[in-house]
């Protein structure tokens, strides 16, 4: 299984997080098991909705509040994501949730 490596690479990192002297090794670390993990998901086919700025889809969006927009070209658009969405395999496993501009 492929997160295999990184769920090794998350065991490493909390055994670094109980040792005080580790603070920015363990910033870095948890860096890297991020990044890992984040490839390791896109090679299996997720993708990160791309929603701050688009216009608003209610096939896509899921509107938490809405804003007076800040400029006129803002109004109708996503003005803040406060949750991402995600595709699998083009397929939405999560609406992204967000700030919609009136």
């Amino acid at each position: 299984m492929a997160l295999l490596p990184v769920l090794d690479d998350f065991d490493r990192a909390k055994k670094m997080a109980d040792n005080p002297e580790m603070g920015e090794q363990f910033s870095e670390g948890v860096s890297l098991v991020y990044n890992r993990l984040n490839s390791t998901l896109q090679a299996l086919g997720l993708k990160v909705m791309d929603s701050t700025g688009q216009p608003f889809d209610p096939e896509w969006h899921d509107a938490i509040t809405d804003i007076p927009a800040p400029t006129e070209d803002l109004k109708g658009k996503v003005i803040d994501t406060i949750e991402k969405g995600y595709l699998l395999n083009d397929k939405i496993i999560r609406h992204a949730k967000v700030v919609v501009g009136k």
